[in-house]
């Protein structure tokens, strides 16, 4: 063999190891990379093989699988009542990636899940029948919630304080999962729903942080009573009306210009609302008080899972005095989701202790054996007791006598705290509207947190405020939760 025909061999055998070594690389690294690329059409075509497993909702299904009369996808995700529970189930699409519960758990709905396979899945390589999410979400109260929103822009959120089951999470305007389920009319809907300015694909109960306003005085009553500025909600707390923003010549001024807001105690200020107490007390407090007690309950989390990912409710850092009075209202930088005042009222009902949220109850595989429980949530103390049974006695007198008396229950004890949260430059827009409650049966003892948020309705501007506007939201929510 001469030199030349020995290189060209030396070289076309190289070649060859080259490729073998691609080829290796390419399915033993690349290969898992290349199976779960979102653009790889047998995905889809695998998920949407079979009927997928189902979320359930007090004992029924809320979603189902269907037949498609053509192409290569067998199967569509149905849903029941979609507009009611899309900010619990999310959507299941042919085209886009799921969501919230769908997206979660989609393995164990499209049964991948290794906890799903026997032995037998295992060696035949069969895929397992798919699993159920059961939730923690109440019908009634669901349903409450959302016709009580009505044609409203907002959200809702309850929770049982003694549990951490999250009974209702309703977000309006909403959309009809269905309406993207199939890959031959998603791309229409996809458009429609994306460019609605009412974004009715955020889940504002979850994932809109917004000014909470005053419904944030009970997070800086509760950094007072528990630091020991005041030792009770009945102590005069020397606060001038107005009272001036420190470093500057802006008056902090109430809404109510004849409200007794001057030296007025906490149960008073809460009752009337009062700015200059509150924006005085955090001042007083200062910030890194008020923000530890703030995280306490929630706020800076960046992982409140429950278990979809709920976005960060935020209490700033690096303030001056001036916009630390104004973090004492609710206003400046401070914002909050739904979730996170639920959260609030619920640990001050619960004696001060905080049971972690949570919507999922159990997974389960195909035969209904749990792979999962939730039940047993964690809990950490908040607040003292002695200061939570203090918060509960100014909140019922807010609602017996304050500003939130439209969340009276016959038959039950209602604590509760309005807000109404300033909305663009120099307040120009539409305010916000919040409440956030607790109420307990006087015969049951079957108890309730409530916060509902109310972003935009057909009230003329001097109309809105949380007792007119969010506050009978919070009242149906809460009555169908005590069971009528």
């Amino acid at each position: 063999m001469n030199k030349t025909i020995r290189r060209a061999a030396v070289f076309a055998l190289l070649l060859v190891f080259a490729l073998l070594i691609r080829a290796t690389w390419v399915q033993f690294y690349d290969g898992k990379a290349l199976a779960d690329d979102k653009n790889n059409r047998r995905n889809a075509i695998a998920t949407y093989a079979a009927p997928l497993g189902n979320i359930i909702v007090g004992g029924h299904a809320v979603t189902g699988s269907a037949r498609t009369a053509h192409g290569d996808l067998a199967y569509k995700r149905t849903y029941t009542d979609g507009k009611l529970y899309a900010a619990v189930t999310g959507y299941a699409s042919q085209s886009y990636a799921p969501t919230q519960l769908e997206g979660i758990y989609e393995d164990v709905l499209n049964g991948t899940d290794t906890r799903l396979k026997s032995i037998m899945d295992t060696v035949t390589g069969k895929r397992a029948d798919p699993g159920d999410v059961v939730t923690t979400i109440d019908p009634a109260v669901q349903k409450a919630a959302y016709k009580a929103l009505g044609d409203k822009k907002g959200s809702a959120v309850a929770i049982d304080p003694k549990t951490g089951r999250i009974l209702a999470a309703v977000s309006t305007p909403s959309y009809d999962p269905s309406s993207l389920t199939d890959a031959n009319t998603a791309g229409t809907a996809w458009q429609r729903l994306t460019t609605d300015p009412d974004k009715p694909l955020t889940n504002r109960a979850l994932r809109q942080p917004l000014p909470p306003g005053s419904t944030f005085k009970l997070v800086v009553a509760a950094a007072a009573l528990e630091d020991g500025l005041y030792s009770s909600v009945d102590q005069d707390t020397r606060s001038p009306n107005p009272y001036m923003l420190p470093g500057s010549t802006r008056p902090l001024t109430n809404e109510n210009a004849s409200a007794p807001c001057e030296n007025a105690p906490i149960r008073v200020a809460l009752r009337y609302s009062c700015n200059n107490v509150f924006g005085k007390m955090a001042v007083d407090l200062g910030q890194d008080k008020v923000r530890a007690m703030a995280e306490k309950f929630g706020f800076n989390d960046a992982k409140q899972d429950v278990p979809v990912r709920a976005y960060p409710s935020v209490y700033p850092s690096g303030m001056d005095k001036a916009q630390t009075a104004l973090s004492g209202i609710g206003q400046f930088d401070v914002t909050a989701t739904p979730l996170q005042m639920a959260m609030v009222s619920a640990a001050i009902a619960n004696g001060g202790e905080l049971v972690s949220p949570h919507m999922v109850a159990q997974v389960t595989d195909g035969g209904g054996d749990a792979l999962e429980k939730f039940d047993e949530a964690g809990s950490k103390r908040i607040v003292s007791a002695s200061t939570a049974r203090q918060l509960q006695s100014a909140m019922e007198t807010v609602v017996s006598q304050g500003t939130g008396t439209n969340a009276q229950i016959p038959g039950a004890t209602v604590g509760g705290k309005t807000g109404t949260a300033q909305h663009g430059e120099n307040n120009s827009k539409t305010p916000y509207a919040w409440f956030t409650s607790y109420a307990k049966s006087d015969t049951t003892g079957k108890e309730v947190a409530v916060a509902v948020m109310v972003e935009q309705s057909d009230a003329a501007r001097s109309e809105v405020s949380g007792n007119g506007l969010a506050a009978p939201v919070a009242k149906a929510t809460m009555r169908a939760a005590l069971g009528g």
